[in-house]
């Protein structure tokens, strides 16, 4: 697909995987869009340590409202849609059940009607997850794994997947889900657990803290590159036909493992100053 002058829109565009997205497809030669629930108020710090701030288009959107959404697809008409919005924490999840269920299921529905409702040719990219899985234990999940999700966040991302693939197989949409891994950059807010521990590796090395303390050091996770998930993203819209696609390392490690490299690369042993209170 010939992407000269395309023109996407990412809701969502100022997080970890939004700014590498827009990043990605502004070097593809795209318009970039992005939608934010308060354009005037974000700081978009993540698209300014990039140094592309002033190259994306900037619009205020409530998900949760169709007419909001509607407006703002038929002002930006854009070729591609990636849904990348909502409520990101599954931790947080638990304290903000309504919250996160709108934010991810509802906002994912009102993109699919709005693009129904507008009949354009718009292919649409929505953020799945691999916590739908739940525990599958030591069988390594694929796209036919069925979803046993665990949490808020994940029955919201369920939702929304079943969402894409209903739109998909009724009304003939160009709608695919990412079920996208663990994936993890120098962008990650300091709530995920590996910016904290990457953050705190570097504060015991100056000196500013003196130890840190984790759960469950013994929980796995399959922790991928962030800006190469945003280039899976990229792809899936590029096929001929629009399918689901989980997006993983293939590879799994423990939360030890990552704290031991962590410390490692600035030259200390986490076991003199991490413990574990799991």
């Amino acid at each position: 697909m010939n992407s000269a002058r395309r023109t996407a829109l990412i809701f969502g565009v100022s997080g970890q995987d939004g700014a590498y997205l827009a990043k990605l497809l502004l070097e593809k030669g795209y318009h970039v869009h992005g939608a934010s629930r308060d354009a005037q108020v974000n700081s978009f710090r993540n698209l300014r340590s990039m140094n592309i701030h002033n190259q994306i288009t900037v619009h205020s959107v409530t998900l949760t409202d169709f007419r909001s959404v509607l407006q703002t697809l038929t002002r930006v008409q854009p070729n591609e849609v990636y849904n990348l919005a909502g409520q990101s924490s599954v931790g947080l999840s638990f304290a903000q059940p309504v919250e996160t269920l709108d934010s991810i299921a509802h906002g994912t529905l009102n993109l699919l009607e709005t693009i129904r409702f507008t009949e354009q040719p718009i292919r649409f990219y929505n953020a799945c997850s691999t916590e739908c899985f739940g525990d599958t234990g030591q069988k390594r999940a694929t796209e036919e794994t069925p979803f046993r999700p665990r949490s808020p966040y994940a029955v919201a991302k369920a939702t929304a997947f079943w969402e894409v693939a209903n739109y998909r197989e009724s009304y003939n949409l160009f709608a695919c889900s990412g079920i996208l891994s663990n994936h993890e950059s120098p962008l990650r807010p300091e709530r995920f657990v590996t910016q904290k521990i990457v953050t705190a590796a570097c504060r015991i090395a100056e000196g500013a803290q003196r130890s840190l303390t984790l759960g469950n050091l013994q929980i796995s996770r399959d922790w991928g590159w962030a800006p190469e998930y945003a280039e899976a993203m990229y792809l899936m819209l590029q096929q001929e036909s629009a399918d689901d696609y989980l997006i993983a390392t293939g590879e799994s490690h423990t939360l030890e493992e990552f704290v031991a490299a962590a410390f490692a690369e600035v030259g200390l042993n986490w076991k003199d100053h991490g413990e574990s209170d799991a």
